[in-house]
């Protein structure tokens, strides 16, 4: 696609996205939309179109940080709007959640080596803290971290037997 058809595409897109909205803020104000209702469904909305763009072009894989935030930040909302927000004061990880899930998709469908799953690994443990802190499901968490640290503890031990074995073998091929 040349320079000129890309800065028309996007001009055709942007015109449209004015429109669109323009007439949704016009009916919201002559009362035909009531936006209590609908303002959540404008967050999934615009997290879809960042999501598509980057399915148009994939090499603009940072579009999936702001199309992942708000669709799963959206999706809480109007999850929120159809039942009760009070809710919210053991859904709040989700905001540390998101970002982390973004994080996630940079690294899988952006640069190779990007590293990117350090921040996504950090921000979604941290979410599932304190998710545990209100979920009974997440009671046992901790057990997680005693498995990981007794791992850790093991891992260097069996690379030190494998060590000494390659050792003894090497030994007993030289008689």
């Amino acid at each position: 696609m040349s320079e000129e058809q890309r800065s028309n595409h996007s001009s055709f897109i942007l015109g449209l996205f004015l429109i669109l909205l323009g007439a949704l803020i016009l009916l919201i104000q002559f009362g035909q939309l009531n936006w209590e209702n609908f303002w959540p469904f404008l967050i999934l909305t615009i997290g879809v179109l960042f999501m598509l763009g980057f399915l148009v072009d994939r090499k603009k894989f940072g579009l999936l940080m702001p199309g992942t935030i708000l669709l799963i930040i959206g999706s809480l909302f109007v999850s929120l709007n159809y039942s009760e927000w009070r809710y919210m004061e053991h859904l709040w990880p989700t905001f540390i959640l998101a970002p982390g899930i973004g994080f996630f998709l940079m690294y899988v469908f952006g640069p190779a080596n990007n590293r990117l799953w350090i921040p996504g690994s950090i921000l979604i443990v941290l979410a599932m803290i304190f998710y545990a802190q209100v979920w009974q499901f997440f009671r046992y968490w901790p057990v997680l971290l005693i498995l990981l640290g007794i791992y850790l503890l093991l891992n260097p031990m069996k690379d030190r037997v494998r060590k000494e074995n390659d050792f003894s073998g090497d030994n007993s091929s030289q008689l």
